[in-house]
């Protein structure tokens, strides 16, 4: 196992909003269970953002808040509300953005994956990953120093800023080509170039000019469009796909209901020193509070969370191979609970509650540490 570190690891938690509370409750039970096999020390910081930020100091993300995740080792997002938040002059930030810009999370790694027992929607078996820019783009809270990247210079004319860059594009390929390293040395490359001439048009020329230094890996490229009716196809033709910040939100949301559902589907953002895990899905306020959210999604965010450790402490030659472990452990026990009926949340066709999914997972973990 190596050597046992004994000193903690500080895991941030914001709860967010809607269901946020529910899934946050059952992922940590999970991770406890994981905690408590592996020896991993964790130490989990409760931190509130959201609506209960909001009237407790007058802010969805407290200056406070985005302190305690800077200083964390690493942060798990619950889903939030933000489209009815108050302006950001009234305090409504969006966390989800916020923290992305101000913790560089670079990086938006969302994998698709088709279950045993629960088929795909559309036939082909799926096991893709999408490496997806995270701070730059058509988002508006993200494309602009100072102001949003919407404006209107008139009231009948509204414009939209699209920030692409050298040094964000040249990134997220090179965390794409080494992600498809470790998998099936295929990365698909997917742009709008043929319209966005300019600002996709340096998206891919950064991209080349780093698969060029990744000969082993196979590379193509797809227009956006295109790739959308290519996923519903045969997703299985595709490993790694690298794209801007907008596609990639739209592909990984598509790949995730192709391989089952939106509600088991992972999301790990990541920079060079910062990670958050956080749901792909919204905070889902219409069942909030009656025990039916489905918290896989956040659970497998969470495992993403603990690799992300294990391979930094790989880099750190700490020699500790817990984290990785603990985190295929988790992965496993979700496969083989999503693979039983009985096991499954009302979303998916079956009978548990939130709590008790999150039990279920929490105890295939311990099981599986013992077979």
């Amino acid at each position: 196992m190596g050597n046992i570190l004994s000193a903690p690891v500080r895991i941030v938690v914001m709860e967010g909003d809607g269901i946020g509370p529910e899934i946050t409750a059952a992922t940590l039970e999970v991770l406890r269970a994981a905690e408590r096999v592996f020896a991993l020390a964790l130490s989990f910081a409760p931190v509130t953002v959201g609506f209960a930020a909001l009237r407790a100091h007058g802010s969805t993300l407290p200056d406070a808040a985005a302190e305690a995740a800077k200083s964390a080792d690493g942060v798990i997002l619950g889903p939030v509300s933000h489209n009815d938040y108050p302006p950001a002059a009234q305090g409504g930030l969006n966390p989800s953005g916020e923290l992305r810009r101000r913790l560089d999370l670079f990086a938006n790694i969302r994998p698709a994956r088709s279950r045993g027992g629960f088929p795909p929607r559309c036939g082909s078996p799926v096991d893709l990953v999408i490496a997806r820019e995270n701070t730059e783009g058509f988002y508006a809270d993200r494309s602009m120093f100072l102001g949003s990247g919407e404006f209107m210079p008139t009231p009948d004319l509204a414009l939209s800023v699209r920030k692409i860059t050298r040094a964000g594009s040249t990134r997220i390929a090179e965390a794409a080509f080494a992600l498809a390293r470790r998998r099936r040395n295929k990365v698909t490359a997917v742009h709008k170039a043929n319209v966005l001439r300019v600002s996709d048009g340096l998206f891919l020329e950064c991209t080349r000019a780093v698969a060029a230094r990744f000969p082993a890996v196979e590379y193509e490229e797809r227009i956006m469009d295109a790739m959308a009716a290519l996923l519903v196809r045969d997703a299985s033709a595709f490993d790694v796909v690298v794209t801007t910040n907008m596609f990639g939100d739209i592909l990984s949301d598509l790949a995730s209901e192709i391989s089952g559902s939106l509600g088991l589907a992972a999301s790990l953002n990541a920079g060079a020193a910062h990670a958050m895990a956080q749901a792909q899905h919204g905070s889902a306020p219409d069942i909030a509070g009656q025990d039916r959210a489905n918290p896989a999604s956040l659970i497998g965010s969470a495992a993403m969370l603990l690799a992300w450790l294990g391979e930094r402490r790989d880099d750190e030659r700490r020699d500790d191979e817990r984290f990785t472990r603990a985190a295929a452990a988790i992965e496993d026990a979700l496969d083989r609970a999503i693979a039983t009926p009985q096991w499954r949340t009302p979303d998916l066709g079956g009978p548990l509650g939130t709590k008790a999914l999150g039990a279920r997972v929490a105890t295939l973990v311990e099981e599986g540490a013992r077979t």
